[in-house]
């Protein structure tokens, strides 16, 4: 299965134009480096708990395993999904990244 990728993150929190182009093409290559396509790549998200189902609408086909934090303000959602290829992970995360409050692992 690959290795964990944590620049998705530092990518959707970055600022926008040439820089943030510049991180998607590294966070690509990284994909591509570890992975063998199709592969099962593993999407983890934690938003405020009132989010979560914001989350889960976005992916219908797909269910997920959660965790509440110890306070309940937030819920860590895991989403385990076969994936084509890079391009498909990248449209994961930027078809979330509106989600206020969302932190992409």
């Amino acid at each position: 299965m690959g290795c964990y990728l944590p620049l998705a993150l530092n990518i959707m929190n970055s600022s926008q134009g040439k820089e943030l182009q510049e991180k998607w093409k590294v966070f690509r290559e990284q994909l591509e480096e570890n992975y063998a396509w199709p592969a099962l790549y593993i999407f983890k998200f934690i938003v405020p708990k009132q989010k979560a189902g914001e989350v889960r609408e976005l992916f219908p086909m797909h269910s997920s395993s959660e965790k509440d934090s110890e306070n309940g303000n937030y819920t860590s959602l895991t989403f385990k999904m076969m994936m084509p290829g890079s391009d498909a992970i990248i449209a994961v995360y930027q078809k979330v990244s509106h989600i206020e409050g969302l932190i992409a692992l």
